[in-house]
């Protein structure tokens, strides 16, 4: 089995157009999250959103699509690993939990054009204006699609079927998808506050986000060395109560790894600020052996981003081990979880050798995957 690496990435974000400036606003304290009007909300609410400016769309593109080619083509461009799109063993994953579900908002009594509501569809769109010639995959697997989609592509080319494949994420926020997790309660009135004793439920966020995966190593690049996904079949939105399902995931991710809890330096929890997923969170964590290890949560930083938030937070773990720093959890004052976990007040530096990133979403699905450090 050969190993798998990150060459390259981007995260477009409201706090930034490539990785650069979004780690540069992490590092410096800034949130996304702001206070909109009501517009996909009946009233006011918070979210971390891009501008209409900079989810225009066009021509070719929705603005779904639009913001997943810029992310992969920046990724593309900075790779120092050369890909051939006409390679039929470089490819192209799409990860996104709704994609175009916003076009059936405005259709004005039209028939809802169902080509372009189907990821498949996006896919194939995005893919060939990149110049891929391999028929694009789509991973669309609830808040996990993005960690899933990146795991799918460290399987794929471990096994030989692939040499590079770049994957990409992403998510916008319409009245759809807001109105469904208000009906859940799930959303916070104020700013998300992950892991702390005030909780009260998620903020949203727009992202995209891009990892390109290679067979082949280049300076500075990091290994994809184990990852793992599992489900709970709980409840259609409620995660486990125990937490076991997420902690197979991780025992598994660490397996195969070849690593144990002794070793991991660091957590990136998936960390929503809802109430029931930060202690099954916490309780995986202990059932891990992993309670004292330095862990975050970045969705004070940029709300759920779904389908992008697995590929996003993974970049900004991969960064943070290239600079030994790790950043504080945004919205986080009082330890709240009934089983107490190490969770990031301030930003300080660390030595970040191997670092796990987990995730979790509605229908009880979980998802873990051990990063190496720089090769």
């Amino acid at each position: 089995m050969r190993n798998v690496y990150v060459v390259s990435d981007n995260i477009l974000s409201p706090l930034g157009a490539d990785t650069r400036l979004n780690m540069e606003a992490l590092m410096n304290g800034r949130s996304g999250i702001q206070q909109h009007a009501p517009g996909i909300s009946p009233e006011p609410f918070f979210a971390s959103l891009f501008s209409s400016a900079e989810k225009a769309g066009s021509e070719t593109f929705t603005a779904f699509e639009q913001i997943v080619f810029d992310s992969a083509r920046d990724a593309i461009q900075k790779s120092p690993v050369s890909l051939d799109p006409a390679d039929k063993k470089t490819g192209f994953i799409l990860s996104s939990t709704k994609g175009n579900i916003g076009l059936i908002e405005n259709l004005n009594g039209e028939n809802i054009p169902v080509e372009r509501i189907s990821l498949n569809t996006s896919a194939r769109l995005i893919a060939d204006r990149l110049g891929f010639v391999q028929d694009p995959l789509v991973v669309s697997h609830a808040c996990i699609s993005g960690l899933l989609a990146m795991i799918t592509g460290m399987r794929l080319i471990s096994s030989g079927l692939y040499n590079n494949l770049v994957i990409s994420g992403a998510d916008l926020i319409s009245s759809f998808i807001y109105s469904g997790f208000l009906s859940f309660q799930a959303i916070s009135p104020t700013p998300c506050r992950p892991f702390d004793a005030a909780r009260d439920g998620i903020s949203l966020g727009e992202a995209a986000a891009t990892v390109i995966l290679s067979a082949m190593p280049s300076a500075g690049s990091v290994q994809l060395s184990g990852g793992s996904v599992s489900n709970d079949a709980n409840h259609i939105s409620g995660p486990s109560r125990t937490g076991e399902e997420l902690w197979l995931a991780i025992s598994r991710a660490m397996e195969q790894a070849d690593t144990n809890s002794k070793e991991i330096d660091f957590i990136s929890a998936h960390g929503t600020a809802t109430r029931y997923n930060a202690e099954m969170e916490a309780k995986a964590v202990h059932l891990a052996s992993l309670q004292s290890v330095p862990l975050n949560s970045l969705k004070g930083y940029y709300g759920h981003t779904l389908g992008a938030a697995g590929i996003l937070e993974s970049i900004v773990t991969i960064h943070s081990m290239k600079k030994n720093m790790v950043l504080p959890t945004y919205g986080f004052s009082i330890p709240g979880t009934e089983m107490p976990v190490n969770v990031i007040r301030e930003l300080k530096p660390a030595v970040l050798r191997k670092c796990l990133k987990t995730a979790s979403g509605f229908g009880g699905c979980n998802a873990a995957l051990v990063i190496n450090g720089s090769q």
